[in-house]
């Protein structure tokens, strides 16, 4: 998970994510940053394959919105990461 959200890029689209009230395009995103379509699409599959990011295709367009299950896998891996940091 860590990982996938070491890249800045990533972070910002999470973070759009998180404040979102719905699913978002990936034309939205190529809005929001300074990335062109695929740049845009690499991230969001890196996101997709840690598990953070599900999506829903609508004709030709792409719709990403956060897991089901972010919060709670976020949490837990925050609690690994202190508990290794407690017992180094």
């Amino acid at each position: 998970m860590f990982r996938a959200l070491a890249d800045e890029h990533r972070l910002r689209i999470v973070a759009t994510l998180v404040r979102s009230k719905h699913e978002v395009c990936v034309c939205d995103f190529t809005d929001a940053l300074p990335l062109r379509q695929p740049a845009v699409s690499h991230h969001l599959a890196v996101l997709r394959e840690a598990g953070l990011v599900t999506c829903e295709r609508r004709g030709t367009w792409v719709y990403y919105s956060l897991a089901a299950d972010f919060d709670q896998r976020l949490e837990a891996a925050l609690d690994t990461l202190v508990l290794k940091r407690i017992a180094a």
